[in-house]
């Protein structure tokens, strides 16, 4: 869902048993090797010395109509619990570390206890933690929030969730979670992450419902106004019980933080351009060139930097809906696929500027893009034989590189073929099936910049006679019809890790294919992806860690669920220069809950 969310590495047994006793408990566990930070020491991407207080304005694409983020309905608020911008009002037991591929430490839990055999994992709770309200958090309070997501929370939550066969609470600071068995190593780690609401102020029969009333949490802030549509506004909880938190060291220094809504991207970047806004993470790379040649720039009020990343950059792609008639055959796919003439639409719509994404880890070790299958990967696949391409299993594909003409008559002729084969031909200028009907598809979007690339895919396939409508509506009707999975083809972004894990069936398996809420908008049904998912979450060391997602990285690449497009060479983010942020940042880039306002 976002980048910090669940994502899996093994780790040795001896480094990651975890004794529960008080003199020797460690507040760290690790999915790979030792967490790197001892107790008390604070996060390496953060000033400890950074000051406190004053406004910060971040601007926000569409609406929001749900404070409630923890459900799949509605539009939700940013900042409540959020990759980007820090999790302001739900916390969890424990943080992690973004300069680690997956390590996490002791948060509302002071302390956690693992066995060598990862199928159970005990909590200690910090006896600091409470609720903005000043209610202490007990254990109650964990087995609530657990039962709670269990049952209605996001559909990733209930299948998690649903792995824990009991729960026990010895005392109200103790919790203990036992698994069903010990084949999904991430488990301990996952459950850490889990979100904690308040067993005291929750309504269990509305919970499922979208609401506007403001939640309780533990977090550093509470909200403010609340005007849906426009803005939204966190405050900083002055009796926080976490400010003196090692882990908060440096960390969620604004007084105040404002969210205002845009409807489009154009009057986005015109309010940043005005000083309306004081933060803007570009992703247009024509505009990041030529659109940034205005006075406040000019006289150093904003300044633009790119950030350096140290993860893989996920998969940004048009996806096809399997679900559904054309994109449900393979040869369909691989048809579009070849259409798509990213040369030409990099070179006219972004300066050149991006790299063309070939793996759904690319950039990182992870990806089986260059390299052939080893023998591990192969024994994984060997009961799938039609499950990889064997250009894919060699480790020789890239994407279609087409001449950049926007109209290159060889990937046209060979398009023409898969078509053909899939029972579709040219018939006066337009591509109709056996009994005539023209192969027609709508793609949906809700931002300009979505509309500006469709657009420009719908160019280069009007050579073969394809109809492409391109279907523009509200953030809050598009959200709707991506829950349904009602929709031809969209623009999305799967963010990637270098521990990828559980999210994985969220995004891909059987099991999430039709379940509503989920990520696996392909509409994926592949059980070689589910047994490839399954290896990488039982995997013990680095080496059957990396074999397992390359594995993974090679089905879904050779399903061909999607037109991978591109990426950009760093983070490209433009700021006010009345904020400031630490020097490190961490792998992920930006941690914007690290910077400040200038004294």
């Amino acid at each position: 869902m976002h980048r910090r969310i669940v994502r899996a590495l093994s780790v040795a047994a001896a480094a990651a048993t975890l004794i529960a006793t008080p003199a020797a408990a460690d507040y760290g566990i690790a999915m790979h090797g030792e967490p790197v930070l001892s107790r008390g020491e604070p996060l390496p991407y953060v000033d400890v010395d950074a000051p406190k207080g004053g406004r910060v304005t971040f601007a926000v694409l569409g609406s929001f109509d749900n404070l409630n983020v923890l459900i799949p309905r509605g539009s939700y608020a940013p900042g409540m619990r959020d990759a980007t911008f820090g999790n302001f009002v739900y916390e969890s037991l424990l943080e992690r570390n973004a300069s680690e591929p997956f390590s996490l430490y002791g948060f509302l839990a002071s302390d956690v206890s693992v066995p060598p055999e990862r199928d159970s994992v005990t909590f200690t709770i910090d006896e600091r933690a409470a609720f903005s309200d000043g209610h202490p958090l007990t254990a109650e309070d964990v087995v609530f929030s657990y039962e709670l997501l269990k049952s209605q929370g996001r559909p990733y939550m209930r299948q998690y969730y649903g792995k824990v066969a009991s729960v026990e609470t010895p005392d109200e600071r103790t919790v203990t979670f036992r698994f069903a068995d010990a084949s999904d190593r991430e488990l301990p780690l996952i459950i850490g992450l889990m979100p904690i609401l308040p067993a005291h102020a929750t309504d269990v029969d509305a919970f499922g419902k979208t609401t506007l009333s403001p939640p309780i949490g533990t977090g550093p802030y509470t909200l403010g106004t609340v005007n849906p549509g426009r803005d939204i506004t966190f405050v900083r909880n002055p009796d926080y019980w976490g400010a003196g938190h090692a882990l908060n060291k440096g960390r969620y220094n604004f007084e105040e933080v404002v969210f205002r809504f845009f409807r489009d991207e154009t009057s986005l970047f015109e309010a940043f351009k005005a000083g309306n806004t004081d933060f803007h993470l570009e992703g247009d790379a024509g505009r990041w060139t030529t659109g940034y040649d205005f006075p406040a720039m000019a006289d150093g009020r904003e300044v633009r930097e790119a950030i350096p990343l140290g993860i893989p950059r996920g998969m940004y792609a048009f996806v096809f809906n399997t679900r559904r008639p054309p994109f449900d055959n393979v040869d369909v796919r691989a048809a579009m696929n070849l259409l798509f003439d990213f040369t030409w639409i990099n070179a006219n719509l972004f300066s050149g500027q991006l790299n063309r994404t070939d793996s759904y880890f690319t950039a990182s070790e992870l990806a089986a893009t260059g390299h052939p299958a080893s023998e591990r990967e192969r024994e994984l696949l060997a009961s799938y034989p039609d499950a990889v391409l064997p250009e894919i299993m060699d480790g020789t594909w890239t994407p279609p590189k087409l001449d950049g003409s926007g109209r290159d008559r060889t990937a046209i002729r060979e398009a023409l073929e898969h078509f053909a084969a899939a029972g579709w031909r040219i018939d006066g200028g337009r591509l109709v099936n056996e009994k005539g009907e023209p192969f027609g598809f709508e793609i949906l979007v809700a931002t300009r910049d979505d509309e500006r690339l469709a657009l420009a895919y719908q160019r280069l396939l009007r050579p073969v006679g394809i109809e492409a409508r391109i279907r523009y509506v509200d953030s809050s009707q598009y959200n709707a019809r991506l829950l349904a999975f009602d929709f031809d083809m969209i623009r999305f972004y799967w963010p990637a890790s270098l521990s990828p894990g559980n999210e994985q069936i969220n995004r891909w398996s059987q099991k999430s294919a039709d379940l509503e809420g989920s990520f696996n908008f392909a509409g994926t049904r592949s059980p070689a992806a589910d047994a490839m998912i399954d290896a990488l979450l039982a995997a013990r060391s680095t080496e059957d860690f990396v074999d397992a997602v390359r594995a993974l990285d090679r089905v879904l690449l050779s399903g061909l669920y999607v037109i991978p497009l591109y990426h950009t060479p760093a983070q490209w983010v433009a700021y006010t220069t009345r904020i400031a942020h630490p020097e490190v940042q961490s792998l992920y880039g930006v941690e914007l809950e690290t910077w400040w306002v200038k004294p």
